[in-house]
């Protein structure tokens, strides 16, 4: 008798914990089936949420560029844009280094320039057009560019220092282009001309540099 009562105890028992595991296994099922419901739903995310004005006026939602049938907002052609990105960041980088190269060669002349001779002042100007032609075509290349699929992460990164560096060289390139065309009746604003082309220069370069090396 005893035997019969402990045996159908452990029976009842078995039974009682085998229903309630199925219980609580059929809502983690339901919740399960319903975020995969839910993830198959949710629209991909195509942009980051973060973009640059110039970026957002032709790439953005509703961007200028979201008119063309060949750049409508869809993944197929989000992978399109993103191999356009690559090559107008070559582009990028190529015009920078002729553009530094240029900027080497107009402050040689400039300098000789500076102690007397006259005779490059068409050469300095010149040059002057050329470099800033190359700079902010190098400018146009990334400001223009589409948007990258992600979010920059956070902290530390080289793209980030490349940037800080390209809003002190752009200001340093408006400031030498707005004081040259002020040294013929204010002469003695050409040490802040030196100034603004140095910095510029040095953060151009270093702004190379950080993205090579």
């Amino acid at each position: 008798m005893y035997k019969l009562f402990l045996s159908s105890l452990i029976i009842l028992l078995s039974c009682g914990y085998l229903l309630a595991q199925k219980k609580d296994t059929v809502p983690q099922q339901d919740d399960l089936l319903n975020s995969l419901t839910a993830d198959s739903t949710k629209p991909q995310k195509l942009l980051p949420d973060h973009i640059i004005l110039t970026q957002r006026i032709l790439w953005g939602q509703k961007g200028l560029m979201r008119g063309i049938n060949t750049f409508k907002l869809t993944p197929e052609n989000r992978a399109h844009e993103l191999k356009i990105r690559r090559t107008m960041l070559i582009c990028h980088q190529v015009m920078g280094s002729i553009t530094s190269l240029g900027m080497i060669w107009q402050g040689i002349v400039g300098a000789k320039l500076y102690n007397g001779d006259r005779s490059l002042k068409d050469l300095h100007e010149a040059l002057g057009v050329g470099v800033n032609i190359s700079y902010f075509s190098t400018a146009a290349f990334t400001l223009f560019a589409p948007p990258k699929m992600l979010d920059e992460r956070k902290g530390y990164s080289s793209i980030k220092v490349h940037k800080w560096l390209a809003i002190v060289h752009m200001s340093g390139m408006i400031a030498t282009n707005i004081l040259a065309g002020q040294l013929e009746s204010h002469p003695e604003l050409k040490t802040w001309h030196r100034a603004a082309a140095f910095t510029a220069f040095g953060a151009f370069f270093l702004a190379e540099g950080v993205i090579k090396f």
